[in-house]
Formats: structure tokens, sequence, C-alpha cells
């Protein structure tokens, strides 16, 4: 069994913006020495998240005005109280998608289904440098 541990960098805007990750995870894979097994992608950090989704304008909007409706940003959050950061709403958005995603892969190819994408969200009310590390595991 191999291992193989790649990063990806990514600068992002904050306010909910959804990145198509995709055809770096794959590049990452491509360049590995492993044909069969599973990646798993992580995002260091509490205001960002991972997951897939069909990575088209109109599901975009929809995605981002849910958490606007489900963790609005203009309520109190105690920790904006302790912090006065003002990003209260942002680690509570992305505890509730999280912080990795596991894809299995066969012959360097990703299992995703057709209309499935891997996206990073960053819900930081502020653009940041994020950092994807990604762990192959396989044969």
């Amino acid at each position: 069994m191999t291992v193989e541990t790649k990063t990806l960098e990514f600068i992002t805007k904050g306010r909910g913006e959804i990145v198509n990750i995709t055809s770096h995870v794959d590049a990452a894979l491509k360049k590995s020495n492993v044909q069969n097994g599973i990646i798993t992608i992580f995002v260091p950090g509490s205001t960002a998240a991972l997951t897939t989704m069909e990575f088209e304008p109109g599901l975009v909007k929809d995605f981002i005005r849910l958490w606007d409706r489900f963790i609005p940003e203009d309520v109190e959050y105690s920790h904006n109280m302790k912090w006065h950061d003002n990003n209260g709403h942002s680690h509570l958005r992305s505890s509730m998608v999280g912080p990795s995603l596991t894809v299995p892969f066969t012959n360097k190819i990703l299992l995703l289904g057709n209309y499935q994408q891997i996206v990073l969200i960053d819900f930081d009310n502020r653009g940041r440098e994020r950092e994807i590390v990604c762990q192959i595991l396989g044969e």
C-alpha cells in the first residue's frame, strides 16, 4: 500500500465563494504513483469546507442563498462578541459541511458522477490563501 501527500493552493474571495477544484485534484492524482485507491481532500482551517455538487451557476447561487437563510450573517453570535471578527456564521457554516472529502479512484480516474464536481467553499468574511491537502492511498 502506498500513501502520497500533495498540496494545492488557492486564493479565495470569501463570502461563500465556491471554487471548482476537480481538475486540480485530478491533476494531483495523475502525478501520483498510485493507480487504484482513495484520495482524501482536506482543507485546514475553520471557515472553509469541501463537498461535491453540480457546479453550475444556478445551483451555486441556490447553495449560497441556502446558507444565507440557514445560518445568516447578520445575527448575534457569541464568537463575534468574543473575538470581534464578525465571522461566527463562517465557522458554523463550514462546520456543517465539513473540512474533508474522500473519493475513490480506479486507473487514476476519480469515480465521480457525470455532474459531480469537487468544490472548495470559503465561508469566511474576507478572502484568504487556502491550502488543500490531498492524501492518496492505494496501490
